[in-house]
């Protein structure tokens, strides 16, 4: 999706981790708004797009000044404890404007610098390879999260039309892997899927997280309801993978390629 651009300064980058992410002392966002603008997206439910008053995906926010905010506070947190870090909670690192900006490299840069105890990268774009140089600079402190919530691109394009294909994400984890970089799968929320799915992970990955919208949003599923997903799945006829139960079908087949330690449902597969 084409998005409006503002630039920002805000007064501070590093938030606290909390909820979900009590795992980790920090979130890290350089933008607000993404433009993937993906249908079932919590954050469409969150403050941050509810007070904005625009469609989700019309806009991005870029933290300009996030860099020198990010040397100053990383330095500060570490003097004080040690320091976990999820890159991002709510936007995508990665996410077309990236492209230009190269804000999320410049703070892996900074990372570099003077580096968390561990950094978790979220991301459902290709363009996370570009910067396959300073991740591997990460060693054992990095792991790079991607999402693929299907195999299926026909699914992909109802529910996110505006997210990368699947096969750039597939040859991207695959790109990830072979370069060393701790790498993971993540299927979440989980989609509709074909059977083949979990095989043709398993040729190329060897970490899934399975999450769905119920054990994710953040609210039991109540922020994915009011965004009226459910019809969506009924237009299609796809009721039985929607609900608190439906991740036991990817779940069961992933359990056939995949064993215990290398397969983990919600929270803790994005852990530290």
């Amino acid at each position: 999706m084409e998005s409006e651009i503002f630039y920002k300064n805000p007064k501070t980058i590093l938030n606290k981790g909390t909820g979900f992410l009590s795992g980790y002392t920090h979130s890290l966002n350089p933008y607000t708004g993404c433009s993937f603008a993906c249908s079932y997206c919590y954050v469409r439910q969150m403050p941050v797009s509810l007070f904005r008053k625009k469609e989700w995906g019309s806009w991005v926010d870029i933290k300009q000044s996030a860099p020198i905010i990010l040397e100053k506070e990383l330095k500060k947190a570490k003097s004080k404890d040690k320091v976990t870090i999820f890159m991002s909670s709510s936007t995508d690192p990665f996410q077309p404007i990236e492209y230009k900006e190269k804000l999320t490299r410049s703070l892996l840069e900074v990372m570099l610098q003077n580096q968390p105890d561990f950094l978790f990268v979220q991301t459902r774009s290709p363009l996370v390879k570009r910067d396959i140089d300073l991740l591997k600079l990460f060693k054992e402190k990095v792991r790079v999260s991607m999402t693929i919530e299907t195999d299926l691109d026909e699914i992909r394009k109802f529910f996110s039309p505006y997210a990368p294909p699947i096969n750039a994400r597939l040859k991207v984890i695959e790109e990830l892997v072979n370069a060393g970089i701790p790498t993971q799968a993540t299927i979440a929320p989980i989609l509709p899927s074909s059977e083949n799915f979990p095989k043709r992970l398993s040729e190329i990955v060897h970490r899934i997280c399975i999450d769905d919208f119920f054990m994710g949003d953040g609210s039991g599923g109540k922020r994915t309801g009011r965004l009226g997903i459910e019809k969506k799945y009924a237009e299609r006829n796809l009721e039985d993978w929607y609900g608190p139960d439906a991740y036991q079908i990817v779940y069961q087949r992933f359990k056939k390629y995949f064993s215990e330690d290398q397969l983990f449902i919600s929270q803790k597969g994005f852990e530290p």
